[in-house]
């Protein structure tokens, strides 16, 4: 089902996310909890009302392609033509991470997680906010997958500053998750993007890698 966007709601939570808040939001797959992804403190937060060890890596959701360059040390040839083929879509690109980026999201590892959902909302934040907001789901650790606001509302209460809704309903599936920091690109979590439609637009074999403790 699809509904009216909003723009003041849309204006107000990007006033939240510069303020170093946390925003809910419908993507094409699961709710998602967003704060500026390049806000250290905000960072943390989205650790704490999630209750999520700050081992596990947080992906990170833009409002364009260009926004890449933003987060990912190098972007690559490979990277671009994943990109262009599944992007907006259930794509997440495991890139060499930037010097911009916290390494609370990543773990302190030296990777990080992006993904341009085809959904107006995490966009439009991204864009308008002029940087990444975390795309990590909206449940508490180890909680229900979010497919409804009235989930996500039952699940964090009055912790969150501000739920989003509006158009088109989370299909409820997750993204697929693609490491290409290496020879060969390694899907790391099966979801919406097929290992056949990935092979494709490669031109060659996808291998399979360790799974990613984490939901984009």
């Amino acid at each position: 089902m699809t509904s009216q966007i909003d723009p003041l709601a849309l204006t107000s939570a990007v006033e939240v996310l510069r303020r170093g808040g946390i925003v809910a939001y419908p993507t094409d797959t699961l709710f998602g909890l967003g704060v500026d992804a390049l806000n250290e403190a905000a960072v943390e937060r989205i650790f704490e009302v999630k209750g999520r060890p700050q081992g596990m890596p947080l992906p990170l959701i833009i409002g364009e392609s260009e926004q890449l360059e933003m987060v990912a040390d190098t972007v690559t040839e490979c990277a671009w033509k994943f990109a262009s083929a599944f992007w907006p879509g259930g794509l997440t690109l495991v890139v060499p991470v930037g010097t911009n980026v916290p390494a609370l999201v990543t773990a302190r590892g030296w990777k990080v997680a992006v993904r341009l959902p085809d959904h107006p909302i995490p966009r439009e934040l991204a864009r308008q906010l002029g940087r990444p907001i975390t795309g990590t789901s909206a449940n508490r650790s180890g909680g229900p997958d979010p497919s409804t606001a009235e989930s996500v509302q039952n699940q964090f209460h009055n912790t969150i500053d501000m739920i989003l809704r509006g158009g088109s309903a989370p299909a409820g599936r997750s993204s697929t998750v693609l490491d290409i920091t290496g020879n060969q690109p390694k899907v790391l979590r099966h979801g919406a993007v097929s290992v056949e439609q990935l092979e494709r637009i490669y031109g060659g074999p996808v291998g399979i890698g360790e799974t990613m403790e984490q939901q984009a």
